[in-house]
């Protein structure tokens, strides 16, 4: 069985110019077509037939036609070789970024902040590239990572350093605390970090990295809090601190419009959360495929062309 399919590989020129000559029913069409010799066509042909050691072709009056034995065998390749085609085909496209896929881990604020942008521009130059983006909190994303489920995903830092993960920051975010209409005597001025463990707060909820963030920030500083409300995402953050139902912590971006409008205000504090970025995080053992390396190299500005 071994020598046989080895025999197989090393004879696929062989097979090769058998299909052609079968289809072009010629042994002049098929050189043309393989851009070969009519002799080394001819050479082959007779090859293939003593190797089987059966007759496989016939010359008639309208030139090469198949015997009953190479009209089965011809059956069989043709499904083969019209395989290897379209495998080809394939590949060319996804090499030529006409199609392909590209998978994607990214939570909702990495995703509307940053992501989309990108995403919109890559497909407007290449309609072709189906993108799936896993949306999820940064532990979900880092896991889909490490099992090799994702080319890339976009979260929000800090992470510790992790062997065989690159992580690069792409953007700068800051965490701000917002208020409504009913706590605005809070809006003047600069107050103690302190004045948080006395307001009803509305956070992420604690698996979240934007929760960690904050809340490591301040028992760093000595503050204990214990929010009123923990939710799911900081869109449903910035309606609950519009109707008043207590003070909102958001990255500033989710709120920025409420805040330009005057339905929020920002509660500005004497020590202010420090700023953190958005981490593009990829595989040290995982390559990315032509279109993901092709989507990194737009996103780190290192596009040819």
């Amino acid at each position: 069985m071994r020598y046989s399919i080895v025999m197989l590989i090393a004879n696929l020129e062989y097979y090769k110019v058998f299909y052609y000559t079968v289809k072009c029913g010629s042994v002049t069409r098929a050189s043309e077509e393989l851009s070969l010799s009519q002799p080394a066509v001819s050479q082959s042909l007779k090859q293939l037939e003593r190797i089987l050691g059966i007759r496989l072709l016939k010359r008639t009056s309208r030139g090469i036609s198949p015997t009953a034995e190479g009209k089965l065998l011809f059956s069989f390749v043709e499904k083969g070789y019209e395989q290897f085609e379209a495998g080809e085909k394939r590949l060319l496209q996804i090499r030529n970024l006409e199609r392909g896929e590209i998978t994607i881990g990214a939570s909702d604020m990495t995703l509307r902040f940053f992501l989309l942008p990108w995403l919109e521009r890559f497909h407007e130059t290449w309609p072709g590239i189906r993108v799936t983006v896993t949306n999820g909190p940064t532990p979900a994303t880092m896991a889909l990572l490490r099992e090799g489920r994702i080319d890339f995903g976009v979260v929000s830092g800090p992470l510790e350093e992790e062997e065989g993960i690159r992580m690069r920051p792409v953007q700068r975010i800051e965490d701000i605390f917002v208020i409504g209409r009913n706590f605005r005597g809070l809006k003047e001025g600069k107050h103690p970090i302190r004045v948080l463990e006395k307001l009803p707060l509305i956070m992420m909820e604690p698996c979240t990295s934007t929760r960690k963030y904050v809340q490591g920030f301040l028992e760093s500083c000595g503050v204990a809090v214990s929010p009123e409300f923990e939710l799911a995402t900081s869109d449903m953050i910035v309606q609950f601190a519009i109707r008043n139902l207590g003070v909102g912590s958001v990255v500033r971006d989710f709120a920025e419009e409420q805040l330009q409008a005057g339905a929020l205000d920002e509660l500005k504090l004497e020590t202010p959360i420090p700023p953190r970025d958005f981490l593009l995080v990829t595989s040290e053992r995982d390559q990315a495929g032509l279109a993901a390396s092709r989507l990194l190299e737009m996103i780190l500005g290192k596009e040819k062309g």
